[in-house]
């Protein structure tokens, strides 16, 4: 996060400083894994890895953690050399390799079991990549004798959600894997998946640009260690007085969210559905996020909530960590309670100065300042993320290269998430939700859509003409 926006949800420590040129792409055993598994032994978990390992433990959240991202290639793609790529990006980031154990009663980063690198069946040579005798008979990364190729859109969009869908193991790993597909006469797809507990939206952007580097025969600068783990601890102890006397005044049970008639108390994970929408929300003096947030409360106060509760995910990624994958990142509360009188920019203005007194805290979890606050896979009922990218998607050379940074995982987390992406192409909303909870999404999504577009042309106009407008 940059500039005071926060940064999606959808980045923990490296296991070892080693750059690609310290462990061969494909590596698996003897001095490479005995150094990981020294090196990793130190680690500590963040709070946030901790937190996600117990709900998981604790609820079902199914795939509200897979972390799907699709990279489509299409020229002469140079298949071997992309599998190798793959395979240096795992040895350049320890991490993904990673698992959350109990060790002496204590969770710890430990690495797991080796990631699959592979070409899907019906892919010319289709392998595995990093493991001579490849992924066990019918095991959970493995493809069983006889499975079809993909053919056709249907049948490529059937093998990334399967992609998607299969679950992790998250006591041995691995919590990532790479699949290609070749989908037709000169077209490539590179599935990636990963499980958040290893892993944020800025990940995606350095997986991806390490790739494309790797790919082109570039050798990324040697990554230095960290243990993001007990440097969060001691900054979060230093943080926690104050942290507990800031929240103490402003956290209650959140309890209902009312939308469109219905009441949304869901906090657990399940499966969902999707919808996207464009924006280009501007209002001078506010940024992207704080006129997509101050719409979004707006809008929930003229469903009939006088004072709005939402979850944001903040980056608590260090400077040292820029190039490292992982998981940085927390979840807070956002609450305001607008007023009908005040203009949308009078109404923008103040939250965006409650956010900055939230991201005074941004490093230090909830729980750890309201410890009795149970698991849940999501905060309160509607979450935000958001992610700003500065960058054209990196070069792979010789082919024309798109990425799709926000693959639906076919779950939501509470009852409405939107996870947005503000990118060089303009900012996408993936309004997230539980079908069950939310039936009238479609509604949901033309009103954020028309706030936004009323906000930005008459910020000066009171919120109640803006909901009359919008809502009539």
């Amino acid at each position: 996060m940059t500039g005071g926006t926060p940064a999606p949800r959808e980045g923990g420590a490296a296991f070892t400083g080693q750059g690609a040129d310290e462990v061969t792409a494909g590596e698996t055993g003897g001095a490479a894994a005995s150094r990981r598994e020294v090196a990793s032994s130190r680690h500590e978990v963040t709070f946030t890895q901790q937190g996600m390992w117990v709900t998981e433990q604790a609820v079902k959240v199914g795939t509200a953690y897979h972390m799907p991202l699709l990279v489509h290639l299409r020229g002469a793609l140079d298949t071997g050399a992309l599998l190798a790529a793959c395979a240096a990006v795992v040895d350049r980031h320890p991490m993904l390799r990673g698992v959350v154990a109990e060790v002496d009663d204590e969770l710890r980063l430990v690495p797991g079991a080796e990631i699959p690198v592979r070409r899907a069946p019906g892919s010319p040579g289709g392998s595995p990549v990093g493991s001579p005798s490849g992924p066990p008979t019918g095991s959970p990364d493995g493809f069983p004798p006889g499975s079809p190729g993909v053919e056709g859109p249907a049948g490529v969009d059937a093998a990334v959600r399967e992609e998607i869908l299969r679950e992790f193991d998250l006591e041995h790993g691995p919590l990532a894997r790479f699949t290609l597909f070749e989908t037709g006469p000169g077209r490539h797809l590179l599935v990636f998946v990963a499980h958040h507990l290893i892993f944020d939206g800025q990940s995606k952007d350095i997986l991806v640009r390490d790739l494309a580097a790797f790919y082109n025969g570039e050798r990324p600068s040697p990554l230095p260690e960290i243990d993001h783990g007990r440097s969060e601890r001691d900054r979060v102890a230093a943080m926690l007085p104050a942290a507990k006397e800031f929240w103490a005044p402003r956290w209650r049970d959140p309890g209902e969210t009312v939308l469109l008639g219905r009441a949304l108390r869901s906090r657990r994970a399940g499966e969902g559905r999707v919808l996207r929408l464009t924006a280009d929300p501007s209002v001078p003096g506010l940024t992207r996020f704080e006129v997509l947030l101050a719409a979004l409360h707006v809008l929930l106060s003229g469903y009939g909530n006088a004072e709005v509760t939402t979850a944001v995910d903040l980056s608590t990624r260090p400077a040292e960590a820029a190039d490292h994958i992982g998981l940085f990142v927390n979840e807070l509360p956002v609450a305001s309670t607008p007023s009908p009188e005040a203009t949308f920019r009078e109404f923008a203005t103040g939250l965006r100065a409650e956010l900055r007194q939230v991201y005074r805290f941004r490093q230090v979890p909830l729980t750890r300042a309201m410890p009795r606050i149970r698991p849940h896979a999501a905060l309160v009922p509607v979450s935000v993320s958001y992610r700003t990218r500065h960058e054209a998607d990196p070069v792979f050379t010789g082919l024309d290269a798109s990425v799709e940074w926000t693959v639906f995982n076919h779950a939501v987390r509470g009852a409405l998430h939107l996870q947005c992406v503000d990118g060089p192409g303009g900012l996408t909303v993936s309004l997230r939700h539980d079908p069950e909870a939310v039936p009238d999404a479609p509604r949901v999504a033309d009103d954020l859509r028309l706030l936004l577009e009323r906000a930005t042309h008459a910020p000066d106009l009171p919120l109640k003409e803006i909901l009359n407008q919008i809502l009539e």
